[in-house]
């Protein structure tokens, strides 16, 4: 098992400052990094994979700097970036080979370990067509498995279900459950339930600062008792929504159903429920 350790690090671009002064330390399991676009999720991460280094501060793995580490720092690493290239004329087979190559995987084992990528993000069927021809959501699969060729010890994973479907959603986050068991996952979204049943520790970021760390429980803190339900007019429901977090907002005939998350109670009937992660979030992001 590997260890990554953030020390002071900071990141600035000019006269904006991306990430401000994290320090963490993280082991194995599944780590879920929430925060809105902007938070400086995407910057943090392409430092943890080298990419990047910061303006301050030191990322270690087992207690080495990862620059001095070079190859064998990325010979541990598996990346699925926000946005990553492509060959449009490759096929999925030939894509997936280019890439072992990049990574300097002996040849048989790279055939094999395609093979059985290919069918685990179910592209098997359609691996010598051209990617092309893929749609959004199945070039999100290539991007995963290509993250996964090298069978990475660390795997860093930035929006990895932009552009997939709920089933293959549902697929993604059991991939990656399984995954976590014995190796280190850190998993950036802005989508809560991408994380809210696998990460075994939350870390959500604001304005490029680490504001909150640890199981879901841990983050939730003190925050209890501030999820509410009430059934209100619209004209009511307007105004709740300009003076509260509304997490959920639902029609029901002629008037409409909110879930609120306040410490106070917002109307006089209102129902108290039980928060989840989701709710969680959005208090932090409002008030820390």
């Amino acid at each position: 098992m590997h260890e990554l350790e953030l020390v002071n690090v900071c990141k600035k671009f000019k006269e904006k400052t991306a990430v401000q002064d994290i320090t963490i330390r993280l082991q194995h399991g599944v780590y879920g990094l929430l925060g809105e676009n902007g938070a400086g999720k995407t910057t943090l991460m392409r430092m943890i994979c080298g990419i990047l280094e910061p303006t301050q501060g030191s990322i270690l793995c087992d207690g080495m700097r990862i620059q001095q580490m070079g190859g064998a720092f990325r010979s541990l690493l598996g990346y699925l970036p926000q946005d990553f290239g492509y060959y449009e004329d490759f096929s999925a087979y030939r894509f997936l080979h280019y890439m072992a190559a990049l990574k300097a995987l002996p040849e048989d084992y790279a055939r094999d370990r395609i093979d059985e990528l290919l069918e685990v993000v179910d592209l098997e069927a359609v691996k010598h067509k051209k990617l092309k021809t893929f749609s959004g959501g199945m070039i999100r699969r290539i991007g995963i498995a290509q993250a996964l060729l090298n069978n990475p010890e660390i795997l860093v994973l930035d929006e990895p279900t932009s552009g997939l479907d709920p089933k293959e959603r549902v697929r993604f986050r059991n991939i990656i459950s399984s995954l976590g068991k014995d190796r280190l996952i850190i998993l950036s979204t802005h989508i809560v339930s991408d994380v809210e049943y696998i990460a075994d520790q939350i870390m959500i970021m604001k304005n490029g600062k680490m504001i909150r760390t640890g199981t879901e429980e841990e983050i939730a803190g003190n925050i209890k008792n501030c999820v509410w339900k009430c059934l209100v007019s619209e004209k009511e429901a307007m105004r709740l929504n300009e003076n509260y977090i509304v997490s959920n907002l639902k029609n029901q005939g002629d008037q409409v159903e909110l879930r609120i998350v306040s410490e106070e109670k917002p109307v006089p009937d209102a129902e108290q429920l039980a928060m989840t992660l989701e709710d969680i979030y959005l208090y932090c992001i409002q008030n820390d």
